[in-house]
């Protein structure tokens, strides 16, 4: 493998977190051959972990080669190991808000969600099945506000998700079971607020088995 940066021609290509430690790496290096200052150090460390293509990474440590401090080993190898988009990615954006006020709203099938997507449910209840849906990018946000209501959200196993929400005297729930990150696929964070009310997030709905099949077993 080559200790040589990221040709030019991939400077797009996404970077990872451990590419992002490398970089951080050299920096500290750096700093305590007193090369970099504390006060540049911090500088640089934020653009770092801000950064998210191997072509923002480059320019941090640049000064510091000619300086004789080594550079990471981002290669070319790396880059053609990075994953490919997934084919769930694309499409014209559907709506961005799912409103329930004292009713219901499901939104299921094939359909794309764009990169923020608003949940809302008063007195009411928002159904959303990602089973079968495209993301408008790679990264979309589902955000969800329950008051006296639920919002429940079903996703399929082939994309990452992040659910970091918050419950006032109601719940903010993440039952899907823990499995590892997917590269290249989706990601959907569902973030928001649940007061006296409900946001779950759950796994696929499960196929139902045959009568003859259940009696076999």
């Amino acid at each position: 493998m080559s200790d040589e940066l990221v040709p030019a021609d991939q400077s797009n290509l996404r970077a990872s977190d451990a590419d992002r430690e490398r970089i951080a790496q050299v920096l500290h290096q750096a700093t305590a051959e007193g090369r970099l200052d504390i006060h540049e150090l911090d500088e640089r460390l934020a653009a770092v972990y801000a950064a998210k293509t191997y072509g923002e990474l480059a320019p941090i440590t640049a000064d510091l080669v000619l300086s004789g401090v080594q550079q990471p080993q981002m290669t070319a190898m790396t880059a053609q190991q990075h994953p490919v988009a997934s084919p769930r990615v694309g499409g014209t954006p559907g709506s961005a808000v799912s409103v329930a006020f004292w009713s219901g709203v499901n939104r299921k099938g094939q359909w794309v969600v764009p990169r923020t997507h608003n949940a809302v449910a008063v007195m009411g209840g928002v159904e959303i099945d990602l089973t079968h849906a495209r993301f408008a990018e790679q990264e979309v946000t589902i955000s969800c506000f329950a008051f006296w209501g639920g919002v429940e959200i079903r996703v399929p196993e082939d994309i990452n998700v992040s659910v970091d929400g918050f419950g006032f005297m109601g719940a903010f729930e993440d039952r899907v079971p823990s499995r590892p990150h997917i590269p290249g696929a989706p990601t959907v964070r569902i973030t928001g607020l649940a007061i006296m009310g409900g946001v779950e997030v759950k796994g696929p709905k499960k196929k139902k088995k045959g009568l003859l099949r259940e009696l076999l077993e």
